[in-house]
């Protein structure tokens, strides 16, 4: 690679920034992702749990950040946070949790046919359409954010 490709390359724009109604019409689709998710009785926790598998699956640092702290205010305990990662290996998850986890996997992953198929299975016992749809919203939702992140380098500053 050239040394200009590579100056190139660490000189990112914040795509917020660069397209701020396109960042702002996907703010406006995450409000009714939201409301959507409250309807279908989906705890803020879930929600949180969901956006945060997503986004260590992707690498996004700074929606890890930001979801960390969102799910530690909703009442979420570290030790739950500190295990996310291997959720299928702890039982500190509920069925409706592991449920929409693995539906969250499958999303963020759709080309992996068969785990797609089990996890909507497994979802559909324990969650009705709507909190099944609104599982998948979220998990569509935070892909779009970790992308926009990854790809602006949005940095995780100290608090």
């Amino acid at each position: 690679m050239s040394d200009a490709v590579v100056a190139t390359a660490g000189q990112r724009i914040f795509l917020d920034k660069q397209t701020p109604d396109a960042f702002k019409a996907y703010v406006r689709t995450a409000q009714t992702v939201r409301a959507a998710a409250d309807d279908a009785g989906l705890d803020r926790i879930l929600v949180e749990l969901v956006n945060l598998r997503v986004s260590q699956l992707n690498g996004c640092a700074s929606c890890l950040d930001a979801h960390t702290r969102a799910a530690l205010a909703a009442g979420e305990t570290p030790r739950r946070l500190g295990v996310l990662a291997a959720w299928r290996d702890t039982e500190l998850f509920t069925p409706r949790e592991r449920a929409a986890l693995a539906l969250a996997e499958a999303t963020t992953h759709p080309a992996e046919a068969g785990a797609q198929e089990r996890a909507y299975a497994e979802a559909r016992a324990v969650l009705d359409d709507d909190a099944l749809s609104a599982v998948i919203w979220v998990a569509i939702t935070i892909n779009a954010f970790n992308r926009v992140s990854i790809l602006s380098k949005h940095p995780v500053r100290q608090a």
